[in-house]
């Protein structure tokens, strides 16, 4: 058998050039395409579409406010930073973009629900429905008597979810529950729309509720014993065992179950 000549070391170079010119015009052929992708007009993004219930934002503002920051054209645009752009838009709680072709991009809005206002007043924080909280002027609410709510941070939706607890148990007084804030310590603070304000104490929801509600069904009866109505309510304790201690107008007194002894009563 013939055994095959080594190639001469000439041929060896001459291939291994060849080789080396043809990757680079490959590469030379993509980095043109792609730089033709970049600039050709044809594939610019001819119209942004904006699409969901829009009670604090329009589709012109949105539109002029974001374009600036979108980057490429059709087939290049960073989606995803697309929608943190549109997420920074005051009042956008999520935002989807995709690619409509040709040269759209179509964008699902969805803006926070207010529904409390968070922290001090002095603030610009809301919670919304999902008890997030997020930021926004205030002066742009358009409810009416909305509920002041304060906690520690990262509290928001357990605050939320306690006002929906505790707001039913007032109603038969008449009374809203105008701030609930949550301590540091974990007591619960209820501040009426009469300005009273009730320490409710700590515990599970279950345990905070029940109490109230033994507050408010003896309210009435211990008010017109000294003569007031429910709205002479200055401030209240729940933190007591077994009874409250409560401020009206013109009276201090302390409630007890029968359990737990006689009230004792101290007139201004």
């Amino acid at each position: 058998m013939n055994s095959a000549l080594p190639a001469p070391l000439d041929v060896k170079l001459m291939n291994l050039t060849a080789s080396v010119l043809f990757v680079g015009c490959v590469a030379f052929v993509l980095a043109a395409g792609a730089w033709w992708v970049l600039r050709y007009p044809g594939f610019a993004i001819a119209r942004i579409v904006v699409q969901g219930e829009l009670a604090h934002n329009n589709a012109v503002t949105l539109r002029a406010n974001v374009a600036p920051h979108l980057v490429g054209n059709f087939f290049t645009v960073d989606l995803r930073a697309a929608r943190e752009a549109f997420e920074q838009v005051p009042w956008v709680r999520r935002a989807q973009v995709r690619r409509v072709y040709p040269g759209s991009l179509r964008v699902e809005l969805q803006e926070h629900d207010a529904v409390a206002y968070w922290g001090p007043e002095s603030g610009s924080a809301l919670v919304n429905s999902q008890g997030e909280v997020f930021e926004a002027n205030v002066g742009d609410v358009e409810q009416e008597g909305l509920p002041r709510l304060q906690g520690p941070q990262g509290s928001s939706a357990e605050v939320l979810q306690m006002y929906g607890l505790l707001e039913p148990v007032f109603k038969p007084l008449g009374l809203d529950v105008d701030e609930l804030a949550l301590t540091g310590r974990g007591g619960w603070r209820a501040t009426l729309d009469s300005e009273a304000v009730v320490e409710l104490g700590g515990g599970t929801p279950l345990e905070v509720v029940q109490r109230t509600q033994r507050f408010v069904r003896t309210l009435t009866q211990v008010a017109g014993q000294y003569g007031r109505r429910v709205d002479a309510l200055e401030s209240a304790d729940l933190r007591h065992a077994g009874g409250y201690a409560l401020r009206l107008r013109g009276v201090t007194t302390v409630s007890v179950d029968a359990a737990g002894g006689a009230a004792g009563v101290r007139r201004r």
